[in-house]
């Protein structure tokens, strides 16, 4: 690992559609965000327990048609839906827990480069990721220029910053605080950080959409039978507490940890001279976007992205009232950005 770890092996869950050409120059890459996972498309059912995260952009005539494109969708090392993370067992048979080696975005593209040697693809058409898959995606494009044919970033920057480094250390903060956190010694007790996950999952969720459409949505409103002068709880208060269980009963704590970590050490230009410089590696037909209501990655950055990649046309904005999730939501102007690219 880039950090000194040692995995002595790794497995990557994934998910394809479509079929790898003869020659292998159809196939394309989708990278997933902190809590996602190889099912971008299809129904809920085993060991999915919602419908892909994308489904609308793949399939049969849609952006990424699978009549014409090999889709990949790997689970990121270090996850939990099916990929060695924490709760995997290490040698012996015990779960890694908190003994998990420290991650970054390129250990994880170095084992995505693995999985790709292992279905026989020498080079992605695209290489597509938003938020944390962007990064990946991003250094995919620096340190596999020869292998990336076409790249989108959505959502992503070069460097995590400091206001995103420090949202993420007060969620996995909030983990750790928590009694059963174990220091990550927690699986085979049945007692994991739930509390903890669940306030991480809260304050990452306002973060990921904009206060305009808190407004909206829920203004001051009291939910329904309940008053906040007693004990009761907001609207809001009431949205934030399902997508919390909802994170808690299909995510594990000690994966959340470990990929905010290794969102945290997210820097291109790490050892490269720079970001300049390693933007200066891709060679990629890229395109940039950003939303217009991202609080969490804002503009700025997609800008640094489109202005340093000399192969990048204008950065292009994603309208939308959800903020971060614009990038899962808006799934049209996406496609159009996939269209763009892969015409």
């Amino acid at each position: 690992m880039e950090a000194g770890g040692r995995l002595p092996g790794l497995r990557l869950a994934f998910e394809t559609w479509g079929r790898l050409a003869p020659d292998g120059s159809n196939a394309v890459l989708v990278l997933h965000a902190l809590t996602g996972d190889s099912h971008v498309a299809g129904p809920a059912g085993p060991g999915h327990p919602t419908p892909g995260w994308w489904d609308g952009l793949v399939g049969p005539g849609r952006a990424l048609d699978t009549d014409r494109w090999f889709v990949v969708s790997p689970n990121v090392l270090g996850g939990c839906q099916g990929s060695t993370g924490p709760s995997s067992a290490r040698p012996g048979g015990r779960p890694w827990g908190g003994d998990f080696p420290y991650l970054t975005q390129r250990d994880q593209v170095a084992a995505e480069a693995g999985l790709a040697q292992a279905l026989g693809v020498e080079r992605w058409a695209l290489v597509v990721g938003g938020s944390m898959g962007g990064m990946r995606a991003l250094e995919w494009a620096v340190t596999h220029p020869e292998r990336t044919g076409a790249l989108l970033l959505l959502t992503t920057t070069a460097a995590a910053s400091a206001e995103q480094i420090a949202w993420a250390g007060i969620q996995t903060r909030a983990i750790r605080s928590d009694p059963h956190w174990r220091n990550g010694h927690y699986h085979a007790t049945g007692l994991g950080p739930h509390t903890g996950l669940g306030l991480a999952r809260r304050l990452a969720h306002v973060t990921y959409r904009s206060e305009p459409e808190l407004h909206t949505r829920f203004g001051r409103s009291a939910q329904a039978g309940e008053d906040p002068w007693s004990g009761g709880r907001y609207q809001v208060d009431s949205y934030l507490d399902h997508h919390a269980d909802k994170l808690a009963r299909r995510f594990d704590a000690g994966s959340y940890v470990v990929l905010c970590e290794a969102m945290n050490s997210h820097d291109v230009g790490r050892d490269r001279g720079g970001v300049r410089a390693a933007l200066g590696r891709v060679t990629a037909d890229t395109l940039v976007a950003g939303v217009d209501s991202d609080r969490l990655y804002p503009l700025s950055q997609q800008a640094e992205l489109a202005a340093g990649i000399r192969t990048s046309d204008s950065l292009r904005i994603v309208e939308s009232a959800h903020g971060h999730d614009g990038f899962l939501i808006e799934v049209e102007q996406v496609a159009a950005l996939v269209g763009e690219l892969l015409a």
